[in-house]
């Protein structure tokens, strides 16, 4: 698997790519699947990485500490 940054620029450069109003309709639907494809595995890899903040963030610092629950929670303060 590539890196995360590889394909996020690999993502960026197939936006730019859909931008061009000369790109024949095969080609961009080719490149807006592959693109899709990417945004999808993307997406995946940071909801990852943010729960494994959320269980870092919500790790005690002592034993006798609780973690706290819901620390994205809308209405608490932050």
């Amino acid at each position: 698997m590539k890196k995360f940054e590889e394909r996020l620029g690999r993502l960026e450069e197939l936006a730019e790519k859909m931008r061009d109003q000369e790109l024949p309709l095969e080609e961009a639907v080719a490149v807006f699947e592959e693109g899709i494809k990417l945004a999808k595995g993307l997406e995946r890899d940071l909801d990852r990485i943010q729960g494994k903040v959320e269980i870092l963030l919500n790790e005690p610092s002592s034993p006798e500490e609780k973690p706290e629950l819901g620390l994205f929670d809308e209405g608490e303060p932050s």
